[in-house]
Formats: C-alpha cells, sequence, structure tokens
C-alpha cells in the first residue's frame, strides 16, 4: 500500500486481493460502459467482463492494483509482468470518478513496478484511452506489429484483435529502433 498526498486530499494505490474482487468486477463493469456503441456490437458482451473471465486473468497473473479515494476503491488497473514484457491491462475508473487524474496515479505507480517494455492494448475506436496512453509516452505500433503482439501476449479472440491497437512504452521502441531482439 502506497499512500499519497495530492493537495488537500489523500489517496491510496494499494495491490488488490480476493477481498475486493467483486469490487474489481464493478468497476470494470461500470468504466466498460463507455465502450458500448464505440467498439463494434460483435465484441460488446453483458457483462462486459464476466466474473469468470476475471477471475481467469487473475489466475494468469493479472495483478489489480486499485485507487482508493476516501476509502473508496474507485479506480483498478492490471499488471501482468511475462518473461520479456510488461502489459498494462483492464484500467477503469468508476464513471463518476473520470477525468480527475485517478488513471494517471495508477500508471505511474505501475510503470514503477514494470519489468522491461510496457505494452498497453486497447479498442481501436476508443479514441480518448489511446490519447490517455499517448499523453504518457505511449505510442501505436504499426498493424503487422500490433497483430504478432496481440498473439504472442494476449489470449483474446481474432475479432478483437482485428478491431484493437497496442501501445509500446520508450523501452521497447527503443529496443526495437536498435534492432535488439525480444524473445
Amino acid at each position: 500500500m502506497v499512500a499519497f498526498e495530492f493537495g488537500r486530499q489523500a489517496f491510496v494505490i494499494w495491490r488488490c486481493g480476493e477481498a475486493d474482487f467483486e469490487a474489481i468486477w464493478t468497476i470494470i463493469n461500470d468504466g466498460a460502459e463507455a465502450y458500448r456503441g464505440v467498439i463494434p456490437q460483435d465484441c460488446w458482451a453483458e457483462p462486459y467482463m464476466s466474473r469468470e473471465e476475471l477471475r481467469r486473468e487473475m489466475e494468469d497473473g493479472v495483478e489489480f492494483w486499485g485507487y482508493d479515494d476516501e476509502d473508496c476503491l474507485v479506480g483498478v488497473m492490471g499488471l501482468q509482468v511475462l518473461d520479456e514484457v510488461t502489459l498494462i491491462r483492464h484500467a477503469y475508473v468508476s464513471p463518476g470518478r473520470q477525468n480527475r487524474g485517478i488513471g494517471a496515479e495508477l500508471l505511474a505507480h505501475l510503470m514503477k513496478l514494470a519489468k522491461g517494455p510496457v505494452l498497453v492494448g486497447t479498442w481501436a475506436d476508443a479514441g480518448w484511452a489511446i490519447r490517455f496512453y499517448e499523453k504518457y509516452g505511449f505510442e501505436m505500433v504499426g498493424t503487422d506489429e500490433k497483430n504478432e503482439l496481440l498473439k504472442k501476449y494476449w489470449t483474446i479472440p481474432e475479432r478483437q484483435v482485428e478491431t484493437s491497437v497496442v501501445l509500446a512504452d520508450a523501452q521497447w521502441r527503443d529496443r526495437r529502433s536498435m534492432s535488439l531482439p525480444f524473445p
């Protein structure tokens, strides 16, 4: 748990545990409402993420970190450290708390925990999400590289691969520009 004070308001970021499962699930599904009508209809589900899917993600190594504001979990972001990269997964903020810097605080914290280059996948039509990551130094990779990365590091349907983008941090781009191999 890490406590911060911003102005007069204090907040805490902590690694979520089993006791936070329902709150994580609720924040993801409430936050994902922003995708309704934006992503392809055949990619939308009700709920957006099932409890079973969330459980699988956690079992596959996605560690959720939460943003606590006034004793209430209001934002979550997942971190998945793999052999050669770290993935930022499932970043959501409760609708009533969006656009207040919560996502930025979570991202900054997770970037400190990342091991190796960091990649983020999101929907191609979610312009606000793409702009958010670009604001913090991520850049979209090309289509061929995106397809390769999504198939290598994510377990998602082919249709989602077709309709998604991958953004990479400076470490990934530097490594690529020097033609250093990634396994």
